[in-house]
C-alpha cells in the first residue's frame, strides 16, 4: 500500500465501506449456497421462502451483518428447510449443511489471487483512495470467506458445524443435547467476550489480546486452513 499510518483516519471510511461490500458478496453466497443445494435434494422450502435468490437482502440478519462488517466474523438468516422432503434424509442434510463451507473456501480460493493481482499491478497505478478501496475490498472479500468458512466449522447450534454433527450422529446423548441446547448462548457469548476484548486492546489494554477465545481460535483455525491457499498460489512470480 502507498499511504502510511497517518492516513487511516482518513481512509477509514472507505476501509469500512469496502469491509461492508465484502460481507454483503461472502454472506449471500453462502446462504444462497445452502438454499440452493437444498433445493436439489429435494426440498423446496427455500424457494418458497424466497431464499434461492443472489439477493442479499433475502438472506441478512442486521445484527449479524453488523458483528461481521465491525469485527469479523457474525451471522445472516438461517436458511429455512424441511428436512423431510430430502430424496435421501442424512445425505441432504449433510450436503445443505455443508454447502456454505464448502463455498466460502472456495471463494477463498479463487478471491486470493484476485487480491494478489489487484496488490501488485492495480494498486502502484491508482489514486490512493480507489487503491485503498480496491486492496481491502479484494483481502477482506479473501480473508472474510476464510473467516466465515471457520467460524461455522464451529460444533455450536445454529452454526453449520452442529448441523453436520447433527446429519452424521444417530446418537443424541447428553454432549448432543447440551451443544443443542445451549450453543447460541456459548456463542453469543464467545463473540461478546472476544469484541470486549478487542475494544480494550484498541484502547491500548494488549495483554487483553491473550483473554480473546474465539480471536485465538479464530487465527490458529485461519492460519491453517489458509495455508494451502496462500502457498499453493504463493508459487506464482506474482
Amino acid at each position: 500500500m502507498r499511504y502510511n499510518n497517518e492516513d487511516m483516519d482518513f481512509f477509514y471510511p472507505i476501509e469500512l465501506i469496502a469491509s461492508f461490500l465484502a460481507v454483503v458478496v461472502v454472506l449471500t453466497l453462502h446462504e444462497f449456497s445452502h438454499a440452493f443445494v437444498a433445493y436439489k435434494c429435494g426440498d423446496p422450502t427455500p424457494k418458497w421462502n424466497g431464499r434461492l435468490s443472489l439477493n442479499p437482502l433475502r438472506h441478512f440478519d442486521i445484527l449479524g451483518l453488523v458483528c461481521f462488517t465491525l469485527v469479523g466474523f457474525g451471522w445472516a438468516k438461517p436458511v429455512p428447510i424441511n428436512a423431510d422432503n430430502f430424496k435421501k434424509y442424512r445425505l441432504g442434510l449433510g450436503l445443505t449443511a455443508s454447502a456454505g463451507i464448502i463455498v466460502n473456501y472456495i471463494s477463498a480460493f479463487l478471491f486470493f489471487p484476485l487480491y494478489c493481482v489487484i496488490f501488485y499491478y492495480a494498486v502502484p497505478v491508482m489514486p490512493d483512495f480507489l487503491s485503498v478501496f480496491f486492496d481491502r475490498l479484494t483481502y477482506l472479500l479473501f480473508a472474510y470467506s476464510l473467516s466465515f468458512c471457520v467460524f461455522n466449522l464451529l460444533p455450536l447450534y445454529p452454526l453449520d458445524g452442529f448441523r453436520i454433527v447433527d446429519a452424521v450422529n444417530r446418537r443424541r446423548g447428553k454432549v448432543y443435547r447440551f451443544l443443542r441446547n445451549n450453543g447460541y448462548i456459548i456463542l453469543l457469548g464467545l463473540i461478546i467476550e472476544s469484541f470486549i476484548c478487542d475494544m480494550f486492546v484498541r484502547f491500548g489494554v494488549g495483554i487483553m489480546s491473550y483473554f480473546d477465545i474465539l480471536g485465538w481460535f479464530m487465527q490458529f483455525a485461519t492460519g491453517i486452513f489458509g495455508w494451502p491457499i496462500t502457498a499453493l498460489w504463493g508459487l506464482i512470480p506474482w
